[in-house]
């Protein structure tokens, strides 16, 4: 689902009451998590976190007037998303997920390439989420873009 919000208190305002809690809890943890340099924006529809272009000039290759984007929240139709670009990119960063992932849920990891998907909310492990979120500084990120990311 795709929400008109100028802002990430705005989309939060838009869900359904059911969500509002859940996403507010993952923002909060990621903001107090991220390290310095990354900013919070909306980004593609959802709320961002991205290397601003004061940090990195370039920013993503695939449209450069946009800023390098980093991780993603969305509540979408049938589920809660948590995408987060350098599990993409970084193969030693997705085992660590993987291999922790099981220690805070017991059901099955919903996953694709970098998003990580919560049908049930009341699984969301926002406490590996917020470690998760500490793993990479905007330098480990744009040093890992440069080299297997961007061509």
């Amino acid at each position: 689902m795709r929400y008109e919000a100028n802002s990430p208190d705005d989309y939060i305002a838009q869900l359904p009451e059911e969500r509002k809690a859940a996403m507010q809890e993952l923002r909060s943890i990621i903001k107090s998590n991220l390290p310095k340099g990354f900013e919070e924006v909306m980004s593609y529809g959802m709320i961002g976190y991205v290397v601003p272009h004061s940090l990195y000039p370039s920013g993503y290759h695939c449209d450069p007037k946009l800023p390098l984007p980093f991780m993603n929240i969305a509540s979408q139709k049938n589920f809660i998303a948590v995408y987060h670009s350098g599990v993409y990119a970084d193969k030693e960063l997705m085992d660590w997920f993987v291999g922790e992932y099981p220690k805070y849920v017991k059901t099955k990891l919903n996953m694709g390439k970098s998003c990580v998907r919560f049908k049930n909310i009341k699984h969301i492990p926002y406490q590996l989420i917020g470690e998760l979120a500490q793993k990479m500084s905007v330098e480990d990120w744009i040093a890992i873009y440069e080299k297997n990311v961007k061509r």
